[in-house]
């Protein structure tokens, strides 16, 4: 690889982390929902596929099981998700969400909403588009690959 490739390269490594650290930072101040991204991703993957059991859940959020159910833990408290035996199978379990949890999730699509049109509303769908395509390109290419 060329050095101006390596800088370049470099110099966008570290912008891709500070749009990290400020979205994390964005997020963490202005979320007055007290869930965080992971509780709306599980709330989400509920809604559109229905009861789950937690392996599934934590290999839907690439997470271990005990990560789901630190996750859950939090959900069950505060009535969005239920935790209910399988009929047939009584050491199985399926997670299932609730109304409840069904409104919080739209009140945390309006909140991304506006915290995305908030983050990212200067940029055109087609640079969106691009940068979506840039990162899927990254993201697909074969890592183990060796350098030119």
């Amino acid at each position: 690889m060329d050095q101006q490739k390596q800088q370049s390269l470099s110099a966008l490594f570290n912008t891709v982390a500070s749009l990290e650290r400020k979205l994390m930072n964005e997020w963490n101040h202005h979320n007055e929902l007290g869930i965080s991204k992971s509780h709306i991703l599980l709330l989400q993957y509920l809604a559109s596929e229905g009861p789950k059991r937690p392996s599934a859940i934590a290999e839907h959020l690439q997470v271990t099981t005990g990560g789901v159910t630190v996750l859950t833990t939090k959900l069950i408290k505060a009535g969005f998700i239920e935790r209910r035996q399988n009929e047939l199978d009584r050491r199985a379990a399926f997670i299932h969400i609730t109304d409840d949890g069904l409104q919080m999730l739209e009140v945390a699509k309006r909140h991304i909403d506006s915290f995305f049109d908030k983050l990212f509303g200067m940029l055109s769908t087609d640079e969106i588009d691009t940068l979506r395509s840039i990162f899927n390109k990254c993201l697909l290419a074969d890592t183990t690959q060796k350098s030119e």
